[in-house]
């Protein structure tokens, strides 16, 4: 087994100062884990402090509409994140008389933590001898013990977790488990890792058989879909007309500019036309193009056609079909209502 005795001193050297590593609050540990799932520490930073001014603990989140909670996330993506955290937070406030559990096992059953999470909050903020894998780990054990099977298969991911839980220091869980991430963060990167600088280097097997660069396997991915979406900015009297989407799904509970996916030989104006009455039950008339916007998201890219419409007969009623709510809104207003990254856009180009 490698030696992981230069690790601690490593991190206690090299940590970042980052405001829930700094003061380890339950709370403020489970929000920063969940924002950071897949995300930059940089691009989290300022979403977590605003985050933190606006639901300062549970209590506060717990009493909050989701609608704030949304705008409050956006632009961090993976919005079922945010619902997660509104309904974990209210099952605690209700269920659990406001404090999160201490241990892994009563973690994991609140929506949205996983096992990594879980064993982040056990062991960071509980002092409990919990591990965690997240892709960082991830990275850093498969290279330490030259993993050769994909670790995003069943088998490749029960053999890092077997690892996680086999090097883990008792009493010492919460500041290994930050060592190792960080030490994926800053050293034992993606794309050319600084192997001189890394405190397990005399016992990673990678390094010792060459293959750094060949590790972590991956399973072979498919092709991106790619998919031709359109969208109305639908005006009446000064106001555009937003619709809500369903919470079961991508983006639940945002809003965003009615539209929809182009279908085989189908052209963009039909689509428009097609989408909107099938939602909306609306007529329109399409005037001209506001711009081509191109998003990609975890499994698919889109490029989205968005244009300016108006009803083609006045005195129509929406009928929502397709949609959870809908509202007509001053351009000025749109800032309320949280979106995706998208339908942003469009808002701040009309």
């Amino acid at each position: 087994m490698t030696n992981f005795s230069k690790l601690l001193p490593w991190y206690f050297k090299h940590r970042r100062s980052l405001p829930w590593r700094d003061s380890p609050a339950p709370y403020a540990v489970w929000i920063s884990e969940i924002m950071l799932q897949q995300t930059r520490v940089d691009t989290v930073l300022p979403y977590y402090t605003r985050w933190m001014a606006r639901f300062p603990d549970i209590e506060a989140l717990a009493s909050a509409d989701l609608q704030d909670v949304l705008v409050c996330w956006e632009g961090l993506g993976y919005y079922g994140r945010a619902r997660n955290l509104h309904k974990a937070a209210r099952h605690v406030r209700d269920k659990l008389g406001g404090e999160l559990p201490y241990n892994a096992d009563a973690l994991g059953e609140l929506p949205g933590i996983g096992p990594y999470t879980a064993g982040a909050i056990a062991s960071i903020a509980f002092g409990q001898d919990a591990p965690l894998v997240d892709g960082n780990v991830r990275r850093v054990l498969a290279r330490v013990f030259n993993v050769d099977i994909p670790v995003d298969a069943a088998e490749g991911r029960e053999r890092i977790w077997e690892f996680a839980r086999a090097i883990l220091p008792p009493g010492r869980a919460g500041d290994h488990n930050q060592a190792l991430m960080e030490l994926g963060a800053l050293v034992c990167t993606p794309r050319s890792p600084d192997c001189p600088a890394c405190p397990l280097r005399d016992g990673c097997a990678a390094h010792r058989m060459g293959v750094v660069a060949e590790r972590p396997v991956r399973k072979r991915r498919t092709e991106t879909p790619h998919h031709i979406v359109t969208a109305a900015v639908i005006r009446r009297e000064g106001a555009v007309l937003i619709a809500q989407r369903p919470e079961d799904g991508l983006l639940g509970g945002l809003w965003e500019f009615p539209g929809g996916k182009v279908e085989p030989d189908e052209a963009l104006a039909d689509c428009l036309h097609r989408e909107i009455d099938e939602e909306l039950g609306l007529k329109i008339e399409i005037l001209n193009p506001i711009g081509v916007y191109r998003h990609a998201y975890t499994h698919f890219k889109v490029t989205l056609h968005a244009y300016d419409c108006r009803l083609a007969e006045e005195e129509q009623v929406v009928r929502e079909r397709g949609v959870a709510d809908h509202r007509w809104v001053s351009p000025e207003e749109l800032g309320d209502f949280p979106m995706g990254k998208i339908d942003r856009s469009i808002a701040d180009d009309i």
